[in-house]
């Protein structure tokens, strides 16, 4: 039973990482196959067209589960869709920043290792650090800001 109480007390985090790492699955994917297809010298842009299929998956699964805004009406849709998009472009923003900064100043794009027959770029890696922050940043815009509960 304390597992069930500990899930029923922390729903909304557990949902968010699970919806979040879902996310980031998204992300992570799109952005791999898009930069295997334009390049790796392109891989911002392959980052801005995976943040788009992430950020459509993240609104419907925040929306409806996470946050469970049950509110539909056109005026209160609109509200969340552009907070939504808004702060998701602040953290695109952060993350195209700290990209540019690992590959281009820090040196990461001139690395890959191998794991399993499967080649890590450094772009991945540095992906993956800033995708840490990126999560974060979300979660408090979501919580407070987007889909807060207003008190009446």
């Amino acid at each position: 039973m304390k597992i069930k109480a500990f899930i029923k007390r922390h729903k909304e985090p557990i949902l968010y990482i699970i919806f979040g790492g879902l996310t980031t699955l998204v992300n992570f994917v799109c952005f791999w196959a898009f930069n295997s297809l334009l390049g790796r010298d392109r891989y911002l842009i392959s980052n801005i067209i995976a943040w788009l299929f992430a950020v459509a998956f993240a609104y419907v699964t925040n929306k409806l589960w996470v946050f469970e805004s049950k509110k539909f009406d056109f005026r209160t849709s609109v509200r969340e869709i552009s907070e939504f998009i808004a702060a998701r472009l602040f953290s695109l923003a952060v993350e195209e920043g700290g990209l540019w900064l690992f590959v281009d100043k820090l040196g990461f794009g001139e690395f890959s290792i191998t794991v399993f027959k499967a080649e890590i770029t450094g772009e991945l890696i540095a992906k993956l650090i800033l995708a840490v922050i990126v999560v974060i940043l979300n979660y408090i815009f979501s919580k407070f800001i987007i889909f807060a509960k207003k008190q009446k």
